[in-house]
């Protein structure tokens, strides 16, 4: 399921919402592939695409499973990625289990 604009929220009965957001810097990428590696909810994949240098960089294939742990910058040696938590992100299942919700 896609959603258009990058304000427009799920639908509030969807479970599936990204708590978190990948950005990579493609010209600094080697395509080393530790970021894919590594990433613990397997938001990532190499490109067929190439950057100026020649190499493929990832790029988010399921961004709605990004965590937002920033492992993938962790283990970048040329700090070409970053993860990062979208505040106040929670899905519907977490608002009911918080209390909130309807």
């Amino acid at each position: 399921m896609a959603y258009l604009g990058a304000n427009s929220a799920p639908p509030l009965g969807d479970l599936v919402a990204a708590k978190g957001r990948v950005s990579v810097v493609v010209e600094r990428c080697k395509a080393c592939g530790f970021c894919v590696e590594f990433c613990p909810t397997h938001v990532l994949e190499l490109s067929s695409a190439f950057n100026s240098k020649g190499y493929h960089p990832p790029h988010a294939v399921h961004p709605e499973k990004c965590s937002g742990c920033d492992l993938c910058g962790m283990y970048c040696p040329d700090f070409a990625i970053h993860g990062a938590k979208v505040p106040g992100a929670k899905t519907a299942k977490t608002n009911a289990a918080d209390g909130g919700g309807e």
